[in-house]
């Protein structure tokens, strides 16, 4: 039986950069595919199918931030992992406004970007091999699907957003620690900050809360990080 190799789609316009990435990413195991624009990578998210997308947010033509809006408008499942100049704060918050799950900063370490990759397929794939199905209220997480229901209604979550809920539901009552959270579901070696976290809480909050900006179900826990509300 074939073993089955993640799919990842580089998209990254200088040539010598997204080779070094490919080779790091094929020495690891993974089945990668190219892409020097943005064109280019939203013609092959349909034939390529990938798992994760590896996305330069500075392109020629069609830009990284809309690329991302792109994917995470067609496609909740995969995992965006944008590439961002050090210092473009700015592009970092946009683009995990826009979709993105993750960023890192140039110049980087290939094996940190390996071991995030890693990190959330490893949570994903857990979620598919669970047999359990959470219920909270009007929401229900069926693990084994990598669903969620409000009411009757299926909501489109990220694979980071699917598992941010997983973790609060599971985790009921309980005062979580954003580092906490931030080793639970982008792994213990992750090195980006907080920020990422409460841009990712915000985005689950405009799905699930019936009030986004009085929630109800996601608690702030100030200084600290985050409850989930098991009994309104």
């Amino acid at each position: 039986m074939r073993e089955f190799k993640p799919r990842i789609l580089v998209v990254e316009d200088e040539e010598p950069i997204r080779r070094f990435i490919t080779l790091n990413l094929n020495a690891a195991g993974f089945t990668v595919s190219e892409a020097g624009s943005g064109e280019e990578a939203l013609r092959l998210l349909d034939s390529f199918q990938p798992k994760v997308v590896v996305l330069d947010l500075m392109l020629p033509g069609i830009g990284g931030l809309e690329v991302c809006q792109k994917i995470r408008e067609a496609f909740s499942d995969i995992f965006v992992l944008v590439l961002t100049a050090k210092g473009l704060d700015t592009d970092k918050i946009l683009g995990l406004e826009l979709g993105a799950d993750d960023y890192m900063v140039k110049p980087f370490n290939p094996l940190e970007l390996i071991a995030r990759i890693k990190a959330i397929l490893r949570r994903t794939a857990g979620a598919k091999e669970g047999g359990d199905i959470l219920v909270c209220g009007n929401i229900r997480l069926n693990i084994p699907a990598n669903k969620v229901f409000k009411e009757d209604l299926e909501i489109d979550l990220t694979p980071i957003e699917f598992s941010l809920l997983r973790v609060f539901m599971e985790n009921p009552g309980k005062a979580l620690k954003r580092e906490e959270m931030l080793n639970s579901v982008w792994g213990e070696d992750y090195f980006g900050d907080t920020k990422t976290l409460d841009v990712h809480i915000r985005r689950l909050r405009e799905k699930i809360e019936d009030n986004p900006s009085r929630p109800c179900r996601i608690k702030t826990v100030w200084g600290s990080g985050y409850r989930w509300q098991q009994e309104l």
